[in-house]
């Protein structure tokens, strides 16, 4: 008995049972969608530019939190300086050396009194998990004892979630 053969015929079978499964769908059954639908305004709210979410989230900062000093684009060095620490960031790699410069500007800093507060910083895809730039800012911020805030800008980000995830990291 020639095996290759034979497992060639029983792909083909498999093949040609999927196509008859698919074709055999009818019109009236609904296909379920794997992920929740997608509201209107949230279908616009990821549709902004960069420029559009910094915006948002300027006037939320500003409006929401009147009693915080609002600084954009603060580079890691403004607050720690050029220094450099051995850290591990990704469970894959040893400890490394990372630099301050390294890091990606946080977006927001939020100050009282004259002192950092906390970082808001927005991102896209994967950012705050996977980019170094962002992982040195955060091991920084995490020095500073300042809370991290992230948020991600291919999700909806309603204003009243932003509100409530600042205010829990801040109280």
């Amino acid at each position: 008995m020639d095996w290759g053969k034979l497992l060639l015929k029983v792909v083909d079978i498999v093949k040609d049972n999927l196509d008859d499964s698919k074709n055999n769908v009818s019109s009236t059954q609904q296909v379920r969608p794997t992920q929740r639908p997608v509201s209107p305004s949230a279908e616009v709210e990821r549709e902004k530019t960069d420029a559009e979410w910094k915006s948002y989230f300027k006037e939320i900062l500003l409006s929401e939190f009147p009693s915080y000093t609002i600084r954009e684009n603060v580079k890691v060095t403004d607050l720690v300086g050029f220094v450099s620490d051995e850290e591990q960031l990704y469970t894959t790699r040893p400890r490394q050396v990372y630099r301050a410069e390294w890091g990606q500007p946080y977006t927001f800093l939020l100050e009282a009194g004259g002192s950092p507060k906390g970082v808001v910083m927005l991102g896209k895809g994967h950012s705050h998990d996977e980019n170094v730039k962002y992982l040195i800012a955060r091991m920084y911020a995490e020095k500073l004892n300042l809370p991290y805030i992230n948020f991600y800008t291919q999700m909806p980000n309603e204003r009243s979630y932003v509100i409530g995830r600042i205010r829990k990291f801040l109280d």
